[in-house]
């Protein structure tokens, strides 16, 4: 049988990056899957992106990953979110076309170099002496390799549950990884179990659009990709409604039979996407809950209820479906259910994506504890950098908060850990003017360069873009407009306030009216430059005073960053230390004082005892 240096168990978002992440770093690699027709499965909404997501997704496409490129080949609407507020949180969401989305990242995946695909069930990690060999799969077969990644969904040890019905499965029929949960329990690692839902599908043959508001794609050419060409295409409309009185009714009515009423739901669900059951518990006097109605491709008449989740029996969910506006004749084909499986408390995880009990065993996505397309390709694609960077001796890559969404996600998960299936927010973000979603390719091209996951002509790209930001930034600082007759009425007819005195063209820029466009109108010396470097002129002239607030912040959170800790510490011996924080600190083992700071339980006091013990271990170094 083939060694290889990697394998990759499951092929689903984080499967997939992890697979073509180590396979285009040059090394060998097999993606195991549950079923082969499934890769890329979008078993919940078919969507990519929206607030934070679609940050991560474009600095996944700047570190060489895949997942942006492959919606911008499956979209069938496109949307940018959040407009009328800062660039801070603009963001890109995309409905797929879930066939073709799955048709596309399968033929990539069996196109690439290095890597080998195969359709089986892993039963049992192969571990010597806490560290991991290979695995074994139900036909017998057992594959070797030097690392291990894991990125198994919802699948590990998976029940399905509709009403008062339970059984043992995954997502969209698949099968549940039982036999390999065991083996994990048994090589000692710890798991626990969440719970996420999905809502029904309906026929588009059954609704009434005329008592829905209409959400076309954009008429402008958005992509995700920064390396692709936009490409023109056939897209089609959603819809928004709403629930009302008659959904509250018909929920009170039948709540008792909700599987959250009944008990049969054991696992913790997400907080940021509940189901109408939830909702409806926890808001009992809120009349009106978003229903999005959104297609599932360009051949398929099922529409996605996105805020319509739910695992009720069947013959209720129809009549809750019934009873919002615009749906009062759906059928559905096929019921909502909820889907119960283990996860992996990422206290248990590096920030390398390896975990602690198990050397070369590295984890991703959903098993994390995450939710989310999004958040599990960008722990994918670490996991596949990091296992490549390890065989190769290499330094691990960590990206810090004040580096990406990607670092905070990661760092929240192994600092934080997480009692709900994590989803990113930009709020979680504190650096998220300077990580905006527009210059990920300028913070995150040059690391994809030099892993080779970049191409040397798209590096280039990026470096000539941000020369020219710089040196027409500097040219908008030396040119000067004066107050004349025409400059104050063009402000006027722009809704601007008068001018006084000369200034320099940034200057005319920093105000909320004007825009990058309007320059030329100012000055004809105003350079000329393609869309996306005056994107970024306009949001560094306009926000650079609260830029350069964040860049001072970001300077203070890389001083407590750079203060590393020894690995090998002994936190019990610490007695001035609280108790509380010996153990948390104990079992997180923070990598730096500045990820120290940030575990819950960890008090200012406490840090201040471990920097003092630092450097006195660093001068007894040096003595």
């Amino acid at each position: 049988m083939t060694d290889y240096d990697i394998i990759v168990v499951g092929a689903g978002h984080a499967g997939c990056e992890a697979a073509l992440a180590a396979a285009r770093m040059g090394y060998k690699t097999l993606i195991l899957t549950l079923n082969a027709d499934h890769i890329a499965l979008m078993p919940c909404n078919p969507s990519i992106g929206g607030p934070a997501k679609g940050h991560i997704v474009r600095e996944i496409d700047a570190l060489g990953g895949e997942m942006a490129k492959n919606i911008d080949k499956s979209y069938i609407n496109i949307r940018m979110l959040n407009t009328s507020k800062g660039p801070a949180v603009h963001a890109l969401r995309a409905q797929a076309d879930k066939h073709k989305y799955q048709y596309e990242m399968t033929k990539v995946l069996q196109e690439q170099e290095n890597l080998d695909l195969k359709q089986t069930i892993v039963t049992d990690l192969v571990v010597e002496d806490n560290v991991v060999k290979g695995v074994k799969t139900i036909t017998g077969v057992t594959y070797a390799a030097k690392k291990v990644v894991l990125t198994t969904g919802t699948s590990l040890d998976g029940k399905v549950i509709i009403g008062d019905v339970k059984y043992t499965g995954g997502r969209q029929g698949e099968f549940a990884a039982t036999d390999l949960a065991k083996s994990l329990k048994e090589a000692g690692i710890n798991l626990e179990r969440f719970q996420t839902a999905t809502p029904p599908r309906i026929d588009r043959n059954t609704i009434d659009p005329e008592k829905m508001n209409l959400h076309p794609s954009s008429k402008e050419p958005l992509k995700f990709s920064f390396f692709r060409e936009y490409e023109d295409r056939e897209t089609r409309p959603c819809w928004l409604t709403y629930t009302g009185e008659k959904t509250r009714e018909v929920m009170v009515e039948n709540i008792e039979h909700s599987p959250l009423s009944t008990g049969i739901v054991e696992g913790s669900g997400p907080r940021y996407c509940p189901s109408i059951d939830r909702k409806i518990m926890r808001f009992p006097d809120k009349l009106t809950h978003q229903v999005f109605v959104e297609p599932e491709g360009l051949y398929t008449n099922e529409l996605y209820l996105n805020g319509l989740t739910t695992s009720m029996p069947e013959e209720i969910q129809l009549k809750v479906v019934r009873s919002v506006p615009g749906l009062e004749k759906a059928e559905i084909m096929r019921p909502g259910y909820a889907v119960e499986y283990e996860y992996i408390p990422p206290y248990q995880l590096k920030p390398t994506m390896e975990n602690k009990v198990i050397a070369g065993l590295y984890t991703a996505g959903q098993l994390n504890g995450t939710s989310g397309y999004e958040e599990a390709a960008a722990q994918g694609l670490m996991a596949g950098i990091n296992a490549v960077l390890d065989i190769k001796g290499e330094e691990p890559l960590i990206l810090k908060r004040s580096d990406s969404y990607i670092g905070v996600l990661i760092d929240d998960l192994v600092t934080k850990g997480t009692s709900e299936p994590y989803r990113m927010l930009t709020s979680r973000a504190e650096y998220r003017l300077i990580l905006r979603q527009d210059n990920a390719d300028l913070r995150l091209t040059p690391i994809g360069y030099r892993l080779g996951l970049i191409s040397e002509e798209n590096y280039n790209k990026v470096e000539a873009k941000r020369t020219a930001i710089k040196e027409n930034l500097a040219k908008l600082n030396e040119i000067t407009v004066t107050p004349t007759k025409e400059v104050r009425g063009l402000l006027e007819e722009l809704g601007s306030g008068g001018l006084k005195k000369a200034v320099s063209l940034a200057t005319i820029l920093e105000r909320p009216e004007v825009s990058y466009k309007d320059l030329k109108r100012f000055s004809l010396e105003a350079p000329e430059v393609d869309e996306e470097v005056g994107e970024q002129l306009e949001i560094e002239t306009k926000y650079r005073g609260y830029i350069g607030r964040q860049l001072k912040q970001v300077d203070k959170f890389k001083y407590m960053e750079e203060k590393k800790i020894p690995q090998d510490i002994d936190y019990h011996q610490l007695t001035n230390l609280r108790k509380e924080a010996r153990e948390k600190l104990d079992n997180i083992r923070p990598m730096s004082i500045g990820q120290a700071s940030r575990i819950s339980g960890v008090s200012p006091a406490d840090i201040s005892v471990l920097m003092i013990y630092l450097e006195e271990m660093q001068r007894g170094g040096k003595e």
